[in-house]
């Protein structure tokens, strides 16, 4: 059984929004730091987003002013909203937990199977 389940990807037109949720059976955000990576056809896993166990956030630079990562601990969710969509932003974004941010490749404890954004010009 997968632990970290990714909803919300899909189709959207540039200038759009999504709001993508990471649903945690598991209960592993009460352990571990989480956040979101991206990966592009042929280029690196990215990651976009983290965020603490506190509430504590980092973004990337690329998605700064326009993502917004949170959590509600009651639902066991972590979000990423999504505003301001570009075509450059499409990619498999994927849901993680127990984050090593300054690891390249990227490595976390815990992965989700990841969904599909595909932004259109």
């Amino acid at each position: 059984q997968v632990p970290l389940v990714e909803s919300g990807g899909g189709l959207v037109q540039a200038g759009g929004s999504l709001r993508l949720s990471c649903v945690d059976s598991g209960h592993i955000f009460q352990f571990y730091n989480g956040g979101w990576y991206r990966q592009a056809p042929g280029l690196k896993r990215e990651l976009v987003a983290t965020i603490t166990r506190g509430g504590s956030t980092t973004h990337a630079d690329s998605v700064k002013g326009r993502f917004i990562i949170s959590r509600d601990n009651a639902k066991n969710t972590v979000y990423l909203q999504m505003n301001s969509l570009k075509p450059e932003d499409t990619a498999v974004y994927y849901c993680a937990a127990g984050i090593r941010p300054d690891s390249d490749p990227a490595s976390a404890d815990f992965w989700g199977q990841g969904t599909q954004v595909t932004v259109s010009s």
